[in-house]
């Protein structure tokens, strides 16, 4: 056979990176899809198993040792003291609608009311609690944009409430002010709280938990993404990958 019917030769640098090459990105593609798939459900699990032990933990102490489950069964039952949590706390409800309730909590909170300390720290967490878990209110339910941190650059903030009397008559301005909460990443409990005027304050159309999720990936995450085509997508590059390789695959020379 003459040199000139040989069948070219591939590159130098083909011959020895282009099987491992080829396998090692299949790996890769499938330890993210397996990533993607596996991780937020690990850990939704640690965090409603901590949950779920430190709630316990608080409880059962106050239970008494003759009640607790594991003095009639062989092994203790994770849970327990969240589920007799949460029937004090349904049935303080209950009692606390009644007329006797309101009584009893009405005099509690005049004894708190007259602590210098105890009072102002009370009447701050019934304020934020009242809000947060109110069916009717609208404090952290809708998100818009404010130009922060410098003209230009654009940041997402939830909104809150106007601000009182008080406060607006210190405002320079005597445009309607808004109060917004501007979370950080990827730590979205931290943040900046200010007065923004309510014309430089642009509402969009998302939730709060999308809104959280934006900032707790750091933008990675878009509000609207679907996480099966996340999914399908690495598994179409994981084929493409294989479909590539096999035709790389150098010819055999006899």
């Amino acid at each position: 056979m003459q040199p000139s019917e040989l069948p070219p030769t591939p590159p130098p640098g083909e011959l020895p990176h282009d099987a491992p090459r080829g396998f090692m990105a299949r790996i890769r593609n499938y330890f993210l899809t397996g990533l993607i798939v596996a991780g937020p459900i690990a850990i939704t699990f640690y965090l409603t198993w901590w949950f779920v032990t430190w709630v316990d933990a608080i409880v059962r102490p106050l239970v008494p040792e003759a009640y607790r489950p594991e003095q009639w069964l062989p092994y203790g039952i994770p849970g327990s003291g969240l589920v007799v949590a949460f029937v004090a706390l349904t049935l303080l409800g209950f009692l606390t609608a009644n007329l006797i309730g309101r009584s009893l909590v009405d005099l509690g909170e005049n004894l708190l009311g007259r602590m210098p300390v105890v009072r102002a720290i009370y009447r701050g967490l019934k304020q934020v609690f009242e809000t947060l878990f109110s069916g009717n209110g609208s404090s952290f339910r809708k998100v818009g944009m404010v130009e922060f941190p410098s003209p230009g650059m654009w940041s997402i903030v939830l909104i809150s409430q106007p601000p009182s009397a008080e406060v607006s008559s210190k405002l320079p301005s005597e445009e309607e002010h808004i109060s917004v909460f501007l979370p950080c990443a990827p730590n979205p409990t931290t943040g900046f709280f200010f007065y923004v005027p309510k014309s430089k304050l642009i509402e969009i159309d998302m939730s709060a938990e999308a809104a959280a999720t934006l900032i707790m990936s750091a933008g990675v995450v878009q509000p609207g993404s679907d996480p099966q085509k996340k999914i399908a997508a690495l598994a179409e590059m994981a084929k493409k990958s294989r479909a590539v390789q096999a035709v790389k695959q150098p010819a055999k020379v006899e």
